[in-house]
């Protein structure tokens, strides 16, 4: 696999309106795209499994959660716990082509697995939870941006921009936090303009619905695209640590996008909310024309939207 090198430092005080707390703001320098990628009009989602996507636009190369374990492989999840894959990704991890950076919304081994640990070269920028950077420190990455709640990652690849912002999310009920990694969701905004994106995207995180998420769209309003980590996840077959369907419907109807794609559904045994209960969620809030499935390998197309 081909890596794109970078260099991040911090930047200045995010601004926020004075009734929102600021984010520090960090600063992401990528080697410019040709001049062919950077102005690409439309841009790409290719869904490899698990939380694992691969996003193209503008000349910046993103993959989310990586994750390249193959159906029968376990993965610890903490406390004596594994977890085993069902599925094989639709990638293999060397043929991925070259990345600018990941975006790693905790750490858990089912979203940056032992061969990733391995084999993702070190010097990969890897923006996530300063939890996850912590650990993602001791393994040898050096790249590792860590944020908390509202910091943001402004990058330059050339001419293109976009920005990065770490949004709340929280793996399981308030009670289980001590037992459970950070989370961060993401909001993707790019273009040169500040608050004004050619396009915006989300990604959930394995998050459970809960009252932090209404400031989502109050900060971010007009999400065109939301990529739901699904799957009910279950610890123990009892705790649920993930949005099964029903919590799935719910985020779209507090998040409001424009269009949305379930990930995260059915690649480990741990997953108990089949996809087919998020379509009937789905269906029954009428919501069948805002939502796209893919199967692994599969790539969604997507265009600026006109403001």
């Amino acid at each position: 696999m081909a890596l794109n090198l970078s260099l991040a430092v911090p930047a200045h005080a995010q601004q926020q309106p004075a009734s929102a707390p600021a984010g520090e703001v960090f600063a992401l320098k990528l080697p410019a795209a040709s001049a062919a990628a950077a102005t690409e009009a439309n841009g790409t989602v290719q869904f490899i499994g698990t939380a694992t996507v691969l996003i193209r636009y503008q000349g910046f190369t993103i993959l989310t959660d990586p994750n390249f374990l193959h159906k029968g492989d376990h993965v610890h999840l903490g406390y004596g716990l594994t977890a085993e894959r069902l599925t094989n990704p639709a990638i293999e991890l060397d043929k991925l082509p070259p990345i600018d950076f990941v975006v790693l919304s905790h750490m858990h081994e089912d979203h940056f697995d032992k061969l990733v640990q391995e084999k993702l070269p070190k010097d990969t920028p890897i923006v996530t939870t300063k939890e996850a950077a912590a650990s993602l420190g001791k393994l040898g990455f050096n790249r590792a941006i860590g944020l908390g709640k509202w910091d943001q990652v402004e990058v330059e690849k050339g001419e293109s921009r976009m920005r990065l912002t770490a949004v709340p999310g929280r793996h399981g009920k308030a009670g289980m936090q001590a037992l459970l990694p950070s989370v961060m969701g993401s909001m993707l905004d790019f273009g040169p303009t500040k608050g004004a994106p050619t396009y915006r995207m989300y990604i959930s995180g394995d998050t459970l619905v809960y009252d932090d998420l209404k400031a989502i769209p109050q900060r971010f309003p007009g999400i065109d695209l939301a990529l739901l980590h699904l799957g009910g996840t279950r610890i123990l077959g009892v705790f649920k640590v993930t949005m099964d369907g029903k919590d799935g419907v719910e985020l779209l109807q507090i998040i409001r996008p424009q269009h949305a794609i379930p990930i995260h559904y059915n690649d480990y045994d741990v997953f108990k909310s089949p996809l087919a209960d998020f379509a009937r969620e789905v269906k029954a809030a009428g919501l069948d024309q805002q939502v796209s499935y893919l199967a692994h390998g599969e790539t969604y197309t997507f265009s600026p939207r006109k403001r």
